[in-house]
């Protein structure tokens, strides 16, 4: 087991910046996830998996396949520096993005789109979410917060290893779905039906959009159809993550 003991190490300013800076996620196609259960979901993709990092002082279950993989301990102030959590458990997991082919997305019909959501918690969630309906994919169009920011990561509690994410051009990605008689769902009030009127079926995409400003209206008028969830109390509106738990569920064939 290696140790690190310094916080100067590049190898932990490496790591900071993959908590910190989206560039360099982006650029390095790595990012760290924290936490007892994700690392154990990272351990079900060890073929993901750079290095597993570990506080002094903590152990890793008995039971964890570890053997193949490199395991660095480090002191409790250079965990410190990786912690995006207040209560940090010492445990991290430095991984790569997972790579997807032109292929794999040619082959999905189960799709969730994001226009323009900048809150990396209801982006976590809705990724879970897609993952929970079984959906094929979730694609993040222009604006949207970046999908490995720790907490979308913390969010999506896994999920990540679970279903493809990328990002996109929602209007490319509306005309390809389409192309293939894949119906296309926004969310919208004017020109909209209620989502109960939909039945459920084997291919659909669902477009859901920024709370304040709704999906892009270029977008909207690109749709098959686009649907509304009736509010019966006094809310002005649901929860842009609530509403896509929503529409997944009455959408997706049982």
């Amino acid at each position: 087991m290696k140790r690190i003991e310094s916080a100067q190490n590049a190898l932990v300013k490496h790591w900071k910046k993959l908590v910190t800076m989206r560039k360099e996620r982006e650029k390095t196609g790595e990012y760290l996830v924290e936490g007892f259960h994700l690392v154990e979901e990272a351990l079900k993709n060890k073929d993901q998996i750079v290095q597993i990092i570990v506080r002094e002082g903590v152990d890793l279950p008995l039971l964890w396949a570890i053997d193949e993989v490199m395991i660095i301990e480090v002191t409790s102030s250079v965990a410190r520096e990786i912690a995006e959590t207040e209560n940090s458990q010492g445990v991290f997991a430095h991984c790569k993005q997972r790579v997807i082919s032109e292929s794999d997305m040619s082959s999905w019909s189960k799709v969730l789109l994001i226009d323009a959501v900048q809150d990396p918690g209801n982006i976590g969630t809705m990724i879970r979410t897609a993952d929970a309906a079984g959906l094929d994919a979730v694609v993040l169009g222009k604006g949207s917060v970046d999908a490995f920011n720790p907490k979308t990561v913390r969010s999506a509690q896994g999920s990540h290893f679970h279903i493809p994410v990328v990002r996109g051009d929602l209007l490319d990605w509306v005309e390809k779905l389409q192309e293939k008689d894949v119906p296309v769902y926004g969310t919208a009030l004017e020109n909209a039906i209620s989502y109960t009127e939909v039945k459920n079926s084997d291919a659909f995409a669902v477009i859901v959009g920024n709370e304040g400003s709704g999906i892009h209206p270029q977008l909207l008028d690109k749709t098959t159809q686009n649907l509304t969830i009736p509010i019966f109390g006094q809310a002005e509106s649901l929860n842009v993550a609530v509403a896509t738990g929503i529409l997944l569920y009455q959408l997706v064939k049982k």
